[in-house]
């Protein structure tokens, strides 16, 4: 039998950056918080000086166990859904801190267009580009950017984020906090190449410090070493801005805050005298198996993509998405990313083994709504940039195409280009997509008895055009910076949930200002439960040319203004 904690005025299921964002600022407001997490507390002094490639990049130390909990996976509804076993196309973080311990650090604010793309495609050439008829679902997201911008600029204000204005990005109230990054020799040569083709260049929004900085909470985050560890790693220097060095770390300076590692959450308990609210959560202590009851005023759903929508489908709460009609919400408009760039291959040497996860140079020329979409049989686009993350030895092998892929040919044209090698990125939006979206498994279950989440995705022609159309304009790139020889990326086919190719996973639990095609509203507060939150990465209405990080933090302060709003004058939250 579960036991009853006492009541709190917060719970958060999760305690990584959205978590502790709302951690954070309830907690000033003076409420009571509960914060939930089922992996262990880790922190800095974990990892101290521990460069080691093998045990986190390949071995994924820091990732999930796909053998407790992970989903199923098939490309079309009429496949069979099978687990997915181990870690592959994204990686799941799990413990203190979630995926923001092992992030690169690339800190994009997504584009006025993408928050409405509907209305502003049908403003700019028609309702019939929206291809509806084909099956594509493009919502706007009931919040403009102008609404979103001062959130943004308060999550880049905890980070320390380094950088400089973006010339075709969304207009901002204030500068960055820090300045950006150093520019290196490849980075200068991206520069001079993008220029001479009249397109807009700029260094890339980084979380990883330019210098040292004291955020407006009195947190210190420290200056980069550019060591090259970055993704899939935690900083030692405390030099990447992480919840676990910045808001984590506020909320425990106030005695409002609990932290509670090992508990898994496995539901959400509705009320069962008032059908519009929730109660609490149900979780188990995974040490000792216990079962607990923390009852709460309000309900934040603040852990990944998957486990949010999750935890609504388990508990009954909302409509689940069912493609064959199109109705219901849970679930619907599930988005990935699509990567569209090229290789090149130069006659001089470069250092490529130092760099920073976020050290790079970008542009949006190709990105959103910047370019002409009247020809193109595809909307949106993606940034391209160059970085200079540090190519370290066991999962840098670059070879030219056509090259074996082992043996004596393999070895030398990979000691041969390890420094020659520079490649230029195209970070694709994704398109939503009737036939793409999340449910409950009917056969596989976790650990813990719970179903999995079901994965029903493929790329869509969209996402194929869109992805080619990156790649040969970073093609012409490299090219301008005088490669020798440039392959492009290879046109994409189906989606493989075996190789990585981006943990920036969306939707299923989306935003909007319409609850028949949205889960929750402007302030992330479900359309059927009052005092019931879903924030993350799953809001999004589909995915953009960019990383996700900025969006979901500035999402995570929208959504904490709801909850003290709430707290304070109860019922459904309005615009203002």
């Amino acid at each position: 039998m579960a036991t009853t904690l006492d009541k709190v005025d917060v719970v958060t299921v999760g305690v990584g950056w959205t978590g502790g964002i709302i951690a954070a600022e309830a907690t000033k407001a003076g409420l009571t918080v509960m914060g939930l997490e089922r992996g262990r507390k880790r922190g800095t002094e974990d990892y101290q000086h521990v460069h080691d490639e093998l045990k986190y990049a390949v071995r994924y130390e820091l990732m999930q166990d796909t053998s407790k909990e992970t989903l199923t996976f098939r490309n079309n509804k009429d496949e069979k859904a099978l687990p997915m076993r181990q870690q592959g196309s994204f990686l799941l973080g799990e413990n203190l801190g979630g995926a923001g311990t092992h992030w690169n650090g690339q800190t994009w604010r997504f584009l006025p267009y993408d928050f409405e793309i509907k209305s502003m495609t049908e403003e700019r050439y028609g309702k019939k580009k929206l291809q509806e008829d084909d099956g594509y679902q493009f919502e706007d997201w009931g919040i403009t950017y102008d609404e979103l911008e001062p959130y943004f600029n308060t999550f880049e204000k905890t980070a320390g984020i380094s950088g400089e204005e973006n010339p075709l990005g969304g207009k901002r109230s204030e500068s960055y906090p820090t300045p950006p990054m150093l520019k290196s020799r490849m980075l200068r040569m991206f520069e001079e190449a993008a220029t001479n083709m009249e397109l807009h260049p700029h260094m890339m929004p980084s979380a990883n410090l330019s210098q040292q900085y004291e955020n407006p909470d009195g947190e210190q985050i420290n200056a980069c070493q550019y060591c090259a560890f970055c993704e899939r790693f935690a900083c030692e220097y405390d030099a990447k801005a992480t919840p676990e060095v910045t808001v984590i770390k506020t909320a425990q300076k106030s005695d409002n805050f609990t932290l509670r590692t090992e508990a898994n959450v496995v539901e959400v308990i509705t009320d069962e005298d008032d059908d519009s609210k929730v109660s609490g959560v149900k979780f188990v202590d995974t040490i000792t198996g216990e079962e607990f009851i923390q009852p709460a005023d309000v309900v934040a759903l603040t852990s990944y993509v998957f486990n949010n929508y999750k935890l609504l489908a388990v508990s009954d709460i909302g409509e689940q998405y069912d493609p064959k009609t199109g109705k219901g919400t849970l679930g619907r408009n599930y988005c990935y990313q699509i990567f569209g760039g090229a290789t090149g291959f130069f006659d001089d040497q470069f250092n490529t083994f130092m760099g920073a996860g976020a050290l790079g140079m970008a542009l949006d020329d190709y990105n959103g709504d910047n370019f002409d979409h009247e020809d193109l049989d595809f909307l949106h686009g993606g940034n391209i940039s160059i970085t200079q993350t540090g190519a370290r030895p066991i999962l840098s092998n670059p070879v030219p195409s056509g090259t074996p892929s082992w043996g004596e040919e393999f070895k030398e044209e990979s000691i041969t280009n390890y420094t020659r090698v520079l490649s230029v990125s195209g970070q694709g939006a994704t398109s939503p997509h009737r036939e793409n979206y999340l449910s409950m498994d009917e056969e596989y279950t976790d650990v813990y008895g719970v179903p999995l989440v079901c994965l029903t995705y493929n790329f869509t022609d969209q996402d194929r055009a869109r992805q080619k159309y990156l790649a040969e304009r970073s093609g012409e790139i490299l090219e301008e910076m005088g490669a020798s020889q440039v392959d492009l990326a290879a046109e994409l086919t189906d989606y493989n949930i075996v190789p990585y190719q981006s943990t920036h996973n969306t939707g299923g639990t989306t935003m909007g200002s319409d609850p028949e095609t949205s889960v929750v509203n402007n302030y992330l507060q479900h359309w059927d439960r009052d005092n019931l939150f879903v924030v993350g990465a799953g809001n999004f209405q589909h995915n953009s040319g960019y990383n996700p990080t900025a969006t979901v933090g500035a999402l995570a302060y929208r959504c904490a203004d709801g909850i003290i709003k709430y707290a304070e004058d109860g019922g459904r939250l309005e615009e203002e």
